[in-house]
């Protein structure tokens, strides 16, 4: 077996070697274009993150909230009607609820009956107070009688003309109509205090029966229960034939159009937060696909740990020190959003606050000065009560007109 020789071995394995600097600097090149293109990266972030970046803070600790408005009765009685389920759209007025009406409507009815009757009471003591008056007259003239037929007497007993037995009896006349003019003007006085500057309408015992009349043209409304506000129902409870009590949830309409996203921030973000700031945010059922347009309406006063149910007791025992969350309230600055894509209450979203605009303020700085939320649906109902009462008491005025308080 034949071998090469080891010179020639040797200059084999030497043949490479001419291009191993080429290599090498190839390499070395790579890497510091590697590292300029990192530096230049860092640079561009750190200049980003001091210009713009440094101003949005964010948070996917954050969750649409929302108005759930119970539906409750505001009297007893058992339901006979249903007149949504859950997922309904119901507007403000729209009836709910009802309940059976037959007490409602017999306490009304004797509440009508008890006004006409007093009605007619109060005008009979404007009789009395006149007849009382006419009854007074009539004893002044009765003891302007006696006292003439006294004074005529006495000159005649004086010249023996009559007896002293019938001045006497003179004297027990005028006295006994002195007596009946006293009583007749105390009767008067007595009638004429319970009108005494009043009409009708006015008088203390008609006001007490309409105030009667209300509350129970009141209960007789509420055996209807109407949806305060637009929304959607949900947590329906109620069924058929079931006693309700005052106060008894039954459903809940939830506005979902005046949605509001509760975010909750760590306590190291609100440095710079302020009200009115913009909002980004993102709904998870959504995905990155929507974009809604919010802005900061209030920071919480404080943390949720502060006001929850049991509340950490942190000069107690070991402590370990938890960076605390303050709910933010986010609300949407485009209504037609969540007309196109709705939210529902409880989903989880993400948020990021704009922070370049530090004009507004961290408080509330003044007190609001209208209602957050009100319904208009009730102010119609002591409006109708009125016109009730009014017609009862035209009705039992007639023969008589307008009376007045004949003093």
């Amino acid at each position: 077996m034949s071998s090469q020789p080891v010179s020639q071995l040797n200059e084999d394995a030497a043949a490479p070697a001419p291009n191993r600097p080429a290599a090498k600097n190839k390499r070395g090149f790579l890497l510091r274009a590697l590292g300029v293109v990192v530096l230049l990266a860092l640079i561009g972030w750190g200049l980003w993150y001091y210009l713009d970046g440094r101003w949005y803070e964010g948070t996917d600790d954050a969750y649409v909230n929302g108005n759930i408005v119970q539906i409750t009765p505001q009297i007893p009685g058992t339901v006979v009607s249903i007149g949504a389920d859950d997922g309904d759209r119901v507007k403000a007025g729209q009836v709910l609820i009802k309940l059976d009406p037959s007490n409602a409507e017999v306490a009304l009815a004797e509440a009508r009956a008890n006004l006409a009757g007093t009605v007619r009471k109060v005008r009979g003591l404007y009789s009395t107070v006149s007849g009382a008056q006419a009854d007074v007259a009539a004893r002044k003239v009765a003891v302007a009688k006696a006292r003439a037929d006294y004074d005529r007497r006495r000159d005649l007993a004086k010249s023996g003309a009559i007896s002293a037995e019938e001045l006497a009896h003179a004297r027990d006349e005028l006295t006994s109509a002195q007596s009946a003019l006293t009583a007749a003007t105390q009767q008067y006085q007595t009638s004429k205090v319970l009108v005494d500057d009043t009409v009708v309408a006015s008088h203390p015992d008609v006001q007490t029966a309409a105030a009667r009349l209300r509350a129970a043209y009141l209960d007789d409304l509420r055996t209807t229960i109407v949806a305060p506000v637009d929304g959607y129902v949900a947590k329906r409870g109620v069924q058929l034939g079931q006693r309700v009590a005052p106060g008894t949830p039954l459903m809940a309409v939830v506005p979902l159009g005046e949605a509001w996203i509760d975010a909750n921030f760590k306590e190291t973000q609100l440095a710079h937060m302020r009200i009115g700031q913009p909002v980004e945010i993102h709904a998870d059922v959504y995905g990155g696909d929507v974009t809604y347009k919010g802005m900061v309406q209030s920071l919480g006063v404080g943390t949720g740990s502060a006001f929850s149910l049991l509340p950490a007791q942190n000069a107690t025992g070991n402590w370990i020190k938890i960076v605390q969350r303050v709910p933010v309230r986010v609300v949407f600055t485009d209504p037609q959003q969540l007309d196109k894509h709705p939210l529902r209450i409880g989903l989880s979203s993400d948020v990021t606050v704009d922070l370049h605009d530090q004009r507004g303020a961290m408080l509330a700085p003044e007190p609001p000065t209208r209602p957050a939320f009100s319904t208009d649906v009730y102010e119609q109902q002591l409006h109708k009560a009125d016109d009730l009462i009014a017609k009862i008491i035209h009705a039992n005025m007639a023969g008589s007109g307008k009376a007045s308080s004949d003093k």
